[in-house]
């Protein structure tokens, strides 16, 4: 590579970092300029590719793929916000837990982000008189990353991999034990700490939160646009029929449902609106990041790198980047080393270096804010709603290292140590 091929990486690097970092020090700025920062770094890398390499090709592949990842992750975003769900308001620790697990569930269904943005407003009501940050962090580990292991529609990096030739029902075939085990550790480790919590509360507090309220759902209807989407999912072509559908379904859902529905979620575009800018930036300075690991992952991984070696290097780059551009960088690498672009052949041949792949991606992927899109939006939901969320250090030192690490070891150690 020549010095203008990595400085071409640049855009992509000074993205990551500034979504890393300008929020915690100077987060007044960073919300009123995100935009500009991210759209233009994204000009740099696109008009270097269409006026100096004239390479249409891989600008049309990213925008196809960032597309078809908007278009899920917005019609999810805005048929969850039709959904409204009144709580008993019983916040006992056995109750979170099953809570939990539901929406651990529910992700491979709405998708982590349409879960997320479903359940976190009920989350916060029924823990409402002893909500801590590690609530809204559990909440982020459990329903916005980890449960979302088991289908396409589940995480985003998932979705591009199916997109890609990846088949439908691989994940929940061959990643169902380390999402059964991932999913059962983080639940005790929340148990343990949420019981603590619960005992340490003032006793009239604990029999208010007992409950004279019902559970109850508003906006059914939309379950009708959910199956539209889950239907769309499967369409391969014509060209973006499969987009053009989610995002009438997604306007279907916003023009009939009640608006007293979307007064009790106070829903908003805000959230979705910072997906949508942040990741047209990350798709497009990500293309020469991407077409360096398909050349470079050789040295970069060795000859025969093994499972945990895609394992840990995908984990560590989903959390400190991105996890959908990061599954989509080491899939490529996977194919480099495979000496095949044919999906079949990868998975006969390297099916637990795949796995490791998106088990990765998913998993680390809760390990910081920026790690996946939706820890945004639970973040900035539970802020309005008036609960101190911990920086960007913080959330790494004081719930992703003690909690969430020990787990991604014994899911390596169990599966990809070999």
């Amino acid at each position: 590579m020549t010095v203008v091929d990595y400085l071409i990486l640049l855009p992509f690097g000074l993205l990551l970092g500034a979504m890393a970092i300008t929020p915690v020090f100077a987060p007044q700025w960073w919300l009123k300029h995100y935009a500009k920062v991210a759209l233009g770094l994204g000009a740099v890398t696109a008009g270097y590719y269409l006026f100096v390499l004239h390479d249409t090709h891989s600008l049309w592949d990213s925008a196809h793929e960032y597309i078809s990842f908007i278009a899920l992750v917005g019609s999810l975003f805005v048929i969850s916000g039709g959904i409204h769900i009144g709580v008993k308001g019983e916040a006992a620790p056995v109750t979170n837990v099953v809570f939990l697990l539901l929406g651990a569930l529910l992700a491979n269904v709405l998708g982590t982000t349409g879960a997320g943005m479903l359940l976190i407003r009920p989350w916060i009501r029924m823990n409402k008189y002893r909500v801590t940050a590690y609530h809204i962090v559990f909440f982020i580990f459990i329903v916005a990353n980890v449960g979302g292991s088991l289908t396409p529609i589940g995480d985003p990096p998932l979705f591009l991999g199916f997109l890609l030739g990846v088949p439908f029902w691989w994940v929940a075939q061959n990643c169902w034990e380390m999402w059964l085990i991932g999913i059962g550790l983080l639940l005790g480790i929340f148990y343990v700490v949420d019981r603590r919590n619960f005992l340490k509360a003032p006793p009239v507090v604990r029999e208010v939160e007992t409950g004279e309220n019902k559970w109850q759902i508003a906006g059914l209807p939309n379950l009708f646009f959910l199956a539209v989407i889950l239907g769309a999912v499967f369409i391969q072509k014509p060209l973006f029929l499969r987009e053009g559908l989610m995002l009438a379904a997604a306007a279907g859902s916003y023009f009939t449902t009640k608006k007293s529905v979307h007064a009790a979620n106070d829903f908003n575009f805000h959230p979705i609106q910072e997906v949508v800018i942040l990741f047209a930036g990350i798709f497009t300075t990500m293309i020469p990041a991407l077409a360096w690991l398909k050349h470079g992952s050789q040295s970069l991984l060795g000859s025969h790198p093994g499972p945990g070696i895609f394992f840990w290097g995908t984990g560590v780059l989903s959390s400190t980047l991105d996890n959908a551009p990061t599954y989509l960088g080491f899939l490529t690498a996977l194919h480099s080393t495979a000496g095949t672009d044919d999906v079949t052949s990868l998975i006969v041949s390297h099916n637990l270096a795949l796995q490791a792949i998106s088990i990765a991606a998913v998993f680390f992927g809760a390990a910081t804010y920026i790690g996946n899109g939706p820890n945004f939006m639970v973040k900035a939901i539970a802020e309005q709603n008036g609960v101190r969320m911990p920086s960007f250090v913080e959330f790494v030192l004081k719930f992703s290292l003690p909690f969430l690490l020990p787990v991604l070891v014994i899911v390596w150690l169990l599966f990809f140590r070999g």
